[in-house]
């Protein structure tokens, strides 16, 4: 099973929420936690726990298990595993991207089944060009795994390269997030299907896309590319505005909330991300 059918049917039995797990230093703080390997994985347990049942979707931020060192990833491994117990769809948030052999490497940690970090699908950076990814993308269709490419992030920082112009080559003209969006449409066609293609961009939902050169009212292209959408919550943006921001993508587009549900606490997870899960399905639906 593709990882685009497994998407759909996440989005028919639990809706479009994902649910982060960046356990920041304050975040280990306020749940009473230690700021150490130990802390983060207690935590990411926790929220695994909590968004069985209520959401299908689950987010691990890789640096804030990575800053621990071997007992971090040690700490990871043990979230994944329950994530998968649990039925869950594991994004692993680790923005990774090489050429060649280090390429394939990224994608045997993250993609390959067996592997300790495997994952459902893994966000990876086409800056040093999307057909780099090559050997990512390759495993990902084999492995009926997931790729979320970086387009047009949230960060202020990247409009000046996602928002540039192509010089030369078939794109030219078009604007960087554009080229990303579209060479990932031209993987989704060449593999074929229907519904949901395996792999999608990340489209922030605090960004104007169409300064970005992302027209949302334009037919898009099938099978559709899942969007990986942060910004929701906490940065600022309302996911009862989903369908005016992402227009003809709102049907694939996944609500990635991370600090606006984890603030809740641990006593009152569980309520926070049946209330969310329920806010996003009827937002996607309306």
């Amino acid at each position: 099973m593709s990882f685009g059918a497994r998407l759909e049917q996440a989005f028919a039995e639990r809706g479009p929420l994902c649910v982060g797990i960046d356990p920041h230093a304050w975040l280990l703080g306020e749940w009473n936690l230690p700021d150490s390997a130990a802390g983060a994985e207690r935590f990411g347990r926790l929220v695994v726990e909590a968004t069985a049942g209520r959401a299908g979707i689950v987010k691990p931020q890789v640096a804030f298990f990575e800053r621990f060192g071997a007992a971090g990833y040690t700490a990871l491994e043990r979230v994944l595993a329950d994530a998968r117990q649990a039925g869950l769809l594991v994004i692993a948030d680790a923005k990774r991207g090489d050429v060649g052999t280090s390429a394939d490497g990224y994608g045997q940690a993250w993609l390959a089944p067996g592997s300790p970090l495997e994952a459902d699908a893994v966000t990876a950076s086409p800056y040093l060009g999307v057909g780099s990814l090559g050997p990512v993308l390759r495993l990902a269709e084999e492995s009926g795994k997931g790729v979320f490419v970086l387009a047009a992030t949230s960060n202020p920082e990247a409009a000046l390269l996602q928002r540039a112009l192509l010089q030369d080559g078939p794109a030219a003209g078009k604007t960087v997030a554009r080229a990303v969006l579209d060479e990932v449409a031209e993987h989704n066609a060449r593999a074929g299907g229907a519904g949901f293609g395996s792999v999608g961009v990340v489209l922030g939902a605090t960004v104007d896309l169409a300064a970005y050169g992302i027209d949302v009212h334009a037919a898009p292209a099938h099978p559709l590319a899942p969007v990986l959408a942060p910004g929701f919550g906490y940065q600022g943006a309302d996911v009862e505005n989903l369908r005016s921001i992402y227009g003809s993508l709102a049907p694939a587009v996944i609500v990635s909330e991370s600090r606006s549900v984890l603030s809740a606490g641990p006593e009152r997870l569980a309520d926070a991300i049946a209330n969310r899960a329920t806010q996003a399905g009827a937002a996607r639906v309306h």
